[in-house]
């Protein structure tokens, strides 16, 4: 049985190809999924698509429009949800998709450092599971193999 992750959380660094890589160590039967991660491609997709916006407001709001569409098509698709929290980036993109896991009834695990329990608190609380680091991850969907 191969389940379909969604892969939320900031995408200025490589985290996803980290978990893709320990995933295939541990070789689970992992499909994985996430947002736009060319950070250009993210930004500009509003006017790609739609033309050019009249303002940076309008061109942040189509790009978004789309954005969000592509996150919930894939999420309602993906069997769980992992949500990076990391230490560098703001993490406003990764609270809303692990809302949205929520609301959605996706399994949850949210990856925090620890320093960050306070202000994830109640966000934790709704998540299934919260580890420190994306190797927990993977060991948490490892044991539904066993």
């Amino acid at each position: 049985m191969e389940l379909t992750v969604y892969l939320a959380g900031q995408i200025h660094d490589d985290w996803r190809e980290d978990v893709k890589r320990l995933a295939k160590e541990k070789d689970l039967p992992l499909h994985f999924v996430g947002p736009q991660t060319v950070h250009d491609r993210s930004d500009n997709v509003g006017e790609a698509i739609l033309g050019e916006q009249p303002s940076g407001y309008f061109k942040d709001d189509a790009a978004s429009a789309i954005n969000n569409l592509r996150t919930e098509v894939l999420m309602k698709k993906s069997d769980v949800v992992i949500a990076l929290f990391g230490e560098k980036y703001k993490q406003w993109n990764t609270a809303m998709d692990a809302s949205a896991a929520v609301t959605l009834g996706k399994p949850l695990i949210i990856v925090r450092p620890e320093e960050l329990i306070h202000p994830l608190k109640e966000l934790s609380n709704k998540a299934n599971v919260t580890v420190e680091t994306i190797e927990q991850a993977l060991d948490v969907l490892a044991y539904i193999y066993e």
